[in-house]
Protein backbone atom coordinates (compact mmCIF):
# COMPACT_ATOMS: atom_id res chain seq x y z
CA UNK A 1 0.00 0.00 0.00
CA UNK A 2 3.21 2.39 1.02
CA UNK A 3 4.02 1.58 -2.34
CA UNK A 4 1.20 2.97 -4.48
CA UNK A 5 0.46 5.90 -1.92
CA UNK A 6 3.93 6.93 -3.50
CA UNK A 7 3.29 6.84 -6.46
CA UNK A 8 -0.23 8.46 -6.07
CA UNK A 9 1.53 11.68 -4.22
CA UNK A 10 4.55 11.23 -7.04
CA UNK A 11 1.69 11.41 -9.78
CA UNK A 12 -0.63 13.99 -8.43
CA UNK A 13 2.46 16.74 -7.88
CA UNK A 14 3.59 16.47 -10.63
CA UNK A 15 0.74 16.54 -12.95
CA UNK A 16 -0.67 19.08 -10.60
CA UNK A 17 2.21 21.25 -12.08
CA UNK A 18 1.48 20.01 -15.83
CA UNK A 19 -2.35 19.90 -15.91
CA UNK A 20 -3.01 23.32 -13.71
CA UNK A 21 -0.58 26.08 -14.39
CA UNK A 22 -2.75 28.38 -12.70
CA UNK A 23 -2.53 26.61 -9.26
CA UNK A 24 1.54 26.53 -9.78
CA UNK A 25 1.39 30.43 -10.19
CA UNK A 26 -0.78 31.13 -7.52
CA UNK A 27 1.45 28.98 -4.89
CA UNK A 28 4.37 30.72 -6.35
CA UNK A 29 2.64 33.97 -5.69
CA UNK A 30 1.57 33.02 -2.31
CA UNK A 31 5.02 31.60 -1.23
CA UNK A 32 7.40 33.18 -3.10
CA UNK A 33 9.34 30.91 -5.67
CA UNK A 34 12.06 29.72 -3.15
CA UNK A 35 9.38 27.87 -0.51
CA UNK A 36 7.21 26.67 -3.47
CA UNK A 37 10.57 24.70 -4.96
CA UNK A 38 11.50 23.18 -1.51
CA UNK A 39 7.75 22.37 -0.70
CA UNK A 40 7.80 20.20 -4.11
CA UNK A 41 11.26 18.98 -3.61
CA UNK A 42 10.13 17.86 -0.06
CA UNK A 43 6.85 16.32 -1.85
CA UNK A 44 8.54 14.67 -4.26
CA UNK A 45 11.35 13.22 -1.77
CA UNK A 46 8.89 11.96 0.90
CA UNK A 47 6.89 10.19 -2.38
CA UNK A 48 10.27 8.76 -3.44
CA UNK A 49 10.75 7.50 0.07
CA UNK A 50 7.14 6.16 -0.04
CA UNK A 51 7.93 4.79 -3.19
CA UNK A 52 11.33 2.74 -2.17
CA UNK A 53 10.42 1.62 1.23
CA UNK A 54 6.92 0.46 -0.08
CA UNK A 55 8.91 -1.70 -2.76
CA UNK A 56 11.00 -3.46 -0.25
CA UNK A 57 8.34 -4.13 1.95
CA UNK A 58 5.93 -5.12 -0.68
CA UNK A 59 5.51 -9.23 -0.96
CA UNK A 60 7.16 -10.72 -4.04
CA UNK A 61 4.01 -12.35 -6.10
CA UNK A 62 4.51 -13.54 -9.57
CA UNK A 63 1.86 -11.85 -11.95
CA UNK A 64 3.80 -13.43 -15.02
CA UNK A 65 6.75 -15.17 -15.98
CA UNK A 66 8.85 -13.11 -18.82
CA UNK A 67 11.05 -15.47 -20.93
CA UNK A 68 14.53 -15.34 -20.40
CA UNK A 69 15.43 -13.34 -23.37
CA UNK A 70 13.29 -10.55 -22.70
CA UNK A 71 16.34 -9.39 -20.28
CA UNK A 72 18.42 -8.88 -23.67
CA UNK A 73 15.68 -6.45 -24.59
CA UNK A 74 15.89 -4.66 -21.47
CA UNK A 75 19.70 -4.53 -21.82
CA UNK A 76 19.10 -3.23 -25.13
CA UNK A 77 16.24 -0.36 -24.57
CA UNK A 78 18.47 1.06 -21.34
CA UNK A 79 21.29 2.76 -23.17
CA UNK A 80 18.24 4.80 -24.88
CA UNK A 81 16.57 5.51 -21.80
CA UNK A 82 19.57 6.55 -19.67
CA UNK A 83 20.71 8.80 -22.99
CA UNK A 84 17.31 10.49 -23.42
CA UNK A 85 17.47 11.37 -19.69
CA UNK A 86 20.93 12.75 -20.23
CA UNK A 87 19.06 14.62 -23.49
CA UNK A 88 16.89 15.75 -21.19
CA UNK A 89 19.88 17.82 -19.17
CA UNK A 90 22.59 18.93 -21.82
CA UNK A 91 21.19 20.40 -24.87
CA UNK A 92 21.57 18.46 -28.08
CA UNK A 93 20.33 17.72 -31.67
CA UNK A 94 18.54 15.06 -29.92
CA UNK A 95 16.03 17.53 -28.59
CA UNK A 96 15.11 18.69 -31.78
CA UNK A 97 13.91 15.25 -33.16
CA UNK A 98 12.28 14.13 -29.29
CA UNK A 99 10.03 16.81 -27.43
CA UNK A 100 10.20 14.82 -24.17
CA UNK A 101 13.59 13.53 -23.74
CA UNK A 102 13.35 13.03 -20.35
CA UNK A 103 9.63 11.59 -20.20
CA UNK A 104 9.94 9.12 -23.19
CA UNK A 105 13.31 8.09 -21.37
CA UNK A 106 11.41 7.25 -18.09
CA UNK A 107 8.55 5.42 -20.70
CA UNK A 108 11.35 3.38 -21.97
CA UNK A 109 12.87 2.54 -18.70
CA UNK A 110 9.31 1.43 -17.17
CA UNK A 111 8.85 -0.61 -20.39
CA UNK A 112 12.19 -2.11 -20.29
CA UNK A 113 11.45 -3.33 -16.61
CA UNK A 114 8.03 -4.71 -17.50
CA UNK A 115 10.07 -7.01 -20.03
CA UNK A 116 12.14 -8.43 -17.80
CA UNK A 117 9.84 -8.33 -13.72
CA UNK A 118 7.09 -9.87 -13.71
CA UNK A 119 6.27 -9.53 -9.97
CA UNK A 120 3.65 -7.35 -8.69
CA UNK A 121 5.43 -4.94 -6.98
CA UNK A 122 7.83 -4.24 -10.29
CA UNK A 123 4.36 -4.06 -12.77
CA UNK A 124 2.89 -1.72 -9.92
CA UNK A 125 5.95 0.80 -9.73
CA UNK A 126 7.00 0.20 -13.65
CA UNK A 127 3.33 0.30 -14.66
CA UNK A 128 2.58 3.33 -12.25
CA UNK A 129 5.45 4.96 -13.25
CA UNK A 130 4.53 3.82 -17.32
CA UNK A 131 1.26 5.28 -16.87
CA UNK A 132 2.30 8.80 -15.08
CA UNK A 133 5.00 9.48 -18.16
CA UNK A 134 2.47 8.60 -20.77
CA UNK A 135 -0.18 11.52 -18.70
CA UNK A 136 2.54 14.17 -18.39
CA UNK A 137 3.20 14.32 -21.74
CA UNK A 138 -0.29 14.41 -22.01
CA UNK A 139 -0.60 17.33 -19.89
CA UNK A 140 2.28 19.32 -20.87
CA UNK A 141 1.46 19.25 -24.50
CA UNK A 142 -2.39 20.35 -23.95
CA UNK A 143 -0.65 23.00 -21.27
CA UNK A 144 2.11 24.33 -24.16
CA UNK A 145 0.71 23.95 -27.02
CA UNK A 146 2.31 23.45 -30.19
CA UNK A 147 6.06 22.84 -30.16
CA UNK A 148 8.80 24.85 -31.67
CA UNK A 149 11.94 23.07 -32.47
CA UNK A 150 15.31 24.37 -30.79
CA UNK A 151 18.25 25.68 -33.18
CA UNK A 152 20.51 22.91 -34.49
CA UNK A 153 23.25 22.34 -31.31
CA UNK A 154 25.26 20.03 -33.53
CA UNK A 155 26.79 16.78 -33.63
CA UNK A 156 29.78 16.86 -30.77
CA UNK A 157 26.83 18.11 -28.46
CA UNK A 158 24.67 14.92 -29.69
CA UNK A 159 27.83 12.86 -29.50
CA UNK A 160 28.68 13.68 -26.03
CA UNK A 161 25.29 13.26 -24.58
CA UNK A 162 25.08 9.37 -25.91
CA UNK A 163 28.34 8.77 -24.89
CA UNK A 164 27.31 10.51 -21.49
CA UNK A 165 24.24 7.99 -21.64
CA UNK A 166 26.84 4.90 -21.90
CA UNK A 167 28.65 5.66 -19.36
CA UNK A 168 25.89 5.95 -17.10
CA UNK A 169 24.40 3.03 -18.36
CA UNK A 170 27.85 1.00 -17.59
CA UNK A 171 27.56 2.69 -14.20
CA UNK A 172 24.15 1.79 -13.32
CA UNK A 173 24.39 -1.92 -15.17
CA UNK A 174 27.78 -2.77 -12.72
CA UNK A 175 25.85 -0.38 -9.51
CA UNK A 176 22.59 -2.56 -9.93
CA UNK A 177 22.97 -4.75 -7.01
CA UNK A 178 23.37 -1.59 -4.62
CA UNK A 179 20.82 0.27 -6.41
CA UNK A 180 18.14 -2.19 -6.72
CA UNK A 181 19.60 -5.08 -5.03
CA UNK A 182 19.40 -7.51 -8.24
CA UNK A 183 22.29 -8.46 -9.88
CA UNK A 184 22.40 -8.10 -13.60
CA UNK A 185 25.81 -8.95 -15.05
CA UNK A 186 27.62 -12.22 -14.85
CA UNK A 187 29.49 -12.67 -11.30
Amino acid sequence: MLLISGLLLWTLAHLSVAATPGLRSHLITRLGMGPYKGLFALVILAALVMIVLGFRAMPVTHLYIPPAGLRHATMALMPIALTLFIASKIPSDINRVIRHPQMIAVKVWALAHLLSNGESRSVVLFGGLLAWAVLEVIFINRRDGKREKPAAIGPARTALVIVLGLLVTAAVMFGHPWIAGVRILPG
